[in-house]
Order: structure tokens, then C-alpha cells, then sequence
């Protein structure tokens, strides 16, 4: 299965501008810049790169826990994962920082806690980012 997304980009590193594009749609033209991804803290002026795979990554580590509790008899109601990807100029992405809420019920928090990390390594996203730092961050709600 392959997926593919396309970049766009025209002129200088700082003056010049981009757009993505994905396969399914999702993203079609949608502009990216240097201020958007270096100079814009608040993230509200346009995607990045940091930002798709932030969502590529809680994405991916929700279903893949999503699974992992269903298989152990105790699918969950609703996992809030958020990915936060650091970026540090001149050095790179250091690091994505997963944190979740789950409402699972009738699991305890060990075993909650033992699947979540057995997600965060297993999922496909984690494991392509075996160059940087992946930390977790789970509770139960």
C-alpha cells in the first residue's frame, strides 16, 4: 500500500512558498511558507511539515491502541491523542510527544498503561520515527 502527498515549491528558502497536495484530497493547495513553519508560534497562519506528521502521528497511535484494547476485551469509548512535534532550527526534529486521554471502561490503569505503550512502539508512525525521541503521556479519564 503506498500513499503520496506532492510539494510545490517556488522561489528562496525565506521569500519563497509552497503548497501540498495529498492523495486523498484532504490537502489540496494548501500553502506553506517559512513564517508559517519557523516564524508562526501560534501555527494559525498555514500547515508545515511538523504539524502533518504531529497528526500522521496521534492518528496512527490511537488506532493502533484503539486495537490493542479490543483485543484485550476492553475497547474504548474515546482516546484524545495529541502528537507534539519539536523542531529545533538548525538541528531538526527532536522529538514527538504523545499524550492521551482514554475512557475505557471496565480496564485498569496498569493495564491501560501497558497497552498505551506497547501502541506507542508498535504503531507504524513510532517506528519511522525511531531517529527522535518518542515519549508518552497517558491517563485515563
Amino acid at each position: 500500500m503506498n500513499r503520496t502527498a506532492n510539494a510545490v515549491w517556488k522561489g528562496t528558502l525565506k521569500e519563497g512558498s509552497g503548497t501540498l497536495d495529498t492523495q486523498s484530497g484532504v490537502l489540496k493547495g494548501q500553502s506553506y511558507s517559512f513564517k508559517m513553519r519557523f516564524e508562526d508560534e501560534s501555527g494559525k497562519s498555514g500547515t508545515n511539515p511538523e504539524e502533518l506528521i504531529a497528526a500522521a502521528h496521534a492518528g496512527c497511535f490511537a488506532m493502533q491502541l484503539s486495537h490493542f484494547l479490543a483485543e484485550n476485551g476492553t475497547p474504548a469509548e474515546k482516546l484524545d491523542a495529541k502528537a507534539t512535534v519539536t523542531l529545533i532550527p538548525g538541528t531538526g526534529i527532536t522529538e514527538s510527544a504523545l499524550t492521551l486521554v482514554g475512557t475505557v471502561p471496565g480496564i485498569d490503569a496498569a493495564k491501560f498503561q501497558e497497552l498505551a505503550a506497547k501502541a506507542k512502539e508498535g504503531c507504524p508512525v513510532s517506528k519511522a520515527l525511531g531517529a527522535i525521541k518518542v515519549s508518552l503521556d497517558a491517563r485515563l479519564a
